[in-house]
C-alpha cells in the first residue's frame, strides 16, 4: 500500500531557541500536548538524541480514554530538525524555521490507516495550534511606558478618557488605529468596547472591563474578548491569547505636572508594535492636554 504523508504548519512569536525548549522538555510537554479541553497530558518522558525514546500519556479528562505515544528519535539537531520513529513504524521529522524573529514549525508525518486523513490531520494541527498558544503566552511581558504632562492630574485624567469631549481620547488612540474610538462607561466594573477598523475597514477590537477606576489617580482595564464586526467574541483561541490581559494608567501629580505611567500586557509578538506606539500616543496625548490649557 502507498505510504500518505501529511503536513501540518504553524508559525509562533518566538525564536527557534525557545520553541525548541518548550517543544523538548517534558515539564513543557506536558502543558500543550492534546487536542482538546477535554484531554491532557498527564506525564511525559523525553530522552533527546538519536536512539533516545519519547514517551508522552495521553488521556482524556474523564478517564474514559488514554494512550501512550511513544517513539524513538532518529534524527535530532538543535534547533532545527527532530525526527523519529512511531511504535508502529510510522516516521514523523518536524523543522523549526526562523522566520524573521519568528519561528515556522512544520511537521510531515506518515498517515495510519485507521482514521480518516481529514481527521488526522485536524487532530495534530490542533495540537499544534495548543503548542503555538502556549509558547506565545509564555512570552507575554509587562511593558511600561511614562510621560511627564505639565498640567494637573484631573486633566490629564480627562483628557485621555475622553471623559468632557470623546474626541480627545480619539486624537491619542489615533496612533493606534485612525478610527478609534469606545463605548461604553469607564466606571468600575462596566464592561467597555474599544475598537477601530482593521485594513479592510471593518469594525474591530477589544472587549474589557473596568477592573478598577480611582478618578485622577489609577485606571485598570481588563481585556477578555474581541470585536469583529458586529460580533462580539469570547472564547476560542485567538481570544485566549489576550483573555485576562491588563493595561494600567497611573497619574502621579507633582508640582503642578502630572507623570502618567502605562503598564501593558503584551504578547511577545506585538511587543516591537507597542514599543513604537505607545510613546508617540502617550506625546499626542501631551499635546492635546497643553492645547486644552
Amino acid at each position: 500500500m502507498e505510504k500518505t504523508t501529511i503536513t501540518i504548519t504553524a508559525t509562533i512569536a518566538a525564536l527557534p531557541s525557545k520553541v525548541w525548549t518548550y517543544w523538548t522538555k517534558p515539564e513543557h510537554i506536558v502543558k500543550w500536548n492534546f487536542a482538546s479541553d477535554d484531554w491532557h497530558c498527564p506525564t511525559a518522558e523525553n530522552n533527546l538524541f538519536v536512539g533516545g525514546a519519547y514517551n508522552a500519556r495521553m488521556e482524556s479528562k474523564d478517564g474514559s480514554a488514554g494512550f501512550n505515544f511513544i517513539a524513538v528519535y532518529t534524527q535530532v539537531i538543535e534547533p532545527q530538525i527532530i525526527a523519529y520513529t512511531m511504535a508502529d513504524g510510522r516516521q514523523a521529522t518536524t523543522t523549526f524555521e526562523n522566520d524573521e524573529g519568528k519561528t515556522k514549525v512544520t511537521t510531515t508525518f506518515d498517515a495510519e490507516s485507521a482514521n480518516p486523513i481529514d481527521l488526522q490531520k485536524a487532530g495534530w494541527q490542533a495540537i499544534l495550534n495548543n503548542f503555538k498558544q502556549y509558547v506565545e503566552l509564555s512570552s507575554m511581558q509587562k511593558m511600561q511606558y511614562q510621560i511627564s504632562i505639565n498640567a494637573p492630574a484631573e486633566r490629564v485624567y480627562q483628557t485621555m478618557l475622553g471623559l468632557n469631549n470623546k474626541n480627545t481620547y480619539r486624537q491619542w488612540t489615533a496612533e493606534f488605529n485612525p478610527n478609534s474610538t469606545y463605548n461604553g462607561s469607564w466606571e468600575q466594573g462596566s464592561k467597555i468596547l474599544f475598537t477601530g477598523t482593521d485594513n479592510n475597514g471593518v469594525r474591530a477590537g477589544m472587549i474589557a472591563r473596568i477592573a478598577e477606576n480611582i478618578p485622577n489617580k489609577f485606571v485598570s482595564i481588563q481585556h477578555y474578548g474581541i470585536v469583529s464586526g458586529e460580533i462580539e467574541i469570547t472564547s476560542g483561541e485567538e481570544v485566549e491569547k489576550w483573555a485576562n490581559t491588563l493595561e494600567n494608567y497611573t497619574f502621579t501629580q507633582n508640582n503642578g505636572a502630572t507623570l502618567v505611567s502605562i503598564e501593558v500586557d503584551v504578547i511577545g509578538q506585538y511587543q516591537n508594535y507597542f514599543n513604537t506606539v505607545w510613546p508617540k500616543a502617550l506625546l499626542k496625548l501631551k499635546q492635546i492636554t497643553k492645547a486644552l490649557a
